[in-house]
């Protein structure tokens, strides 16, 4: 599996687990039983990452997304942008341009065009914070 096919799994099972009450690790091994899913190092880390870390990672959104609470924004950008933000603030190996493109162009796949310029500018704004600090 290459890493775009594993980005997409990492945000499929973080989208999951916002209808789910079960454990991170039980929706990882519901994935490897009924879809077949082979988690590798990545898709781990930026599974559980991005859940460790969800307070930072949602708060970051939260000032960014100026006028949205958490809660309106759709689960598939909300999914999306908590993948995108792990990568960009705990992933050194992974230029913040490459994840900014590839959950934009997740969004395009999984979202509406409206949910892809969103997740673009947050994305953004995120991204130029990080460089500020």
């Amino acid at each position: 599996m290459n890493r775009k096919e594993a980005r997409e799994e990492a945000f499929i099972l973080i989208f999951e687990k916002e209808f789910s009450k079960d454990s991170l690790e039980d929706i990882l091994e519901i994935a490897e039983q009924v879809r077949d899913v082979k988690p590798d190092d990545y898709i781990k880390k930026v599974f559980f990452g991005a859940f460790e870390n969800i307070d930072e990672i949602d708060g970051a959104i939260s000032k960014t997304a100026v006028g949205w609470s958490i809660n309106r924004i759709s689960k598939t950008a909300l999914a999306i942008l908590r993948l995108a933000i792990f990568e960009m603030k705990f992933m050194d190996d992974i230029p913040v341009s490459v994840s900014i493109n590839e959950a934009v162009e997740l969004a395009k796949k999984y979202a509406t065009k409206e949910d892809a310029s969103f997740v673009n500018g947050i994305l953004a704004t995120v991204s130029k914070e990080m460089q500020n600090d």
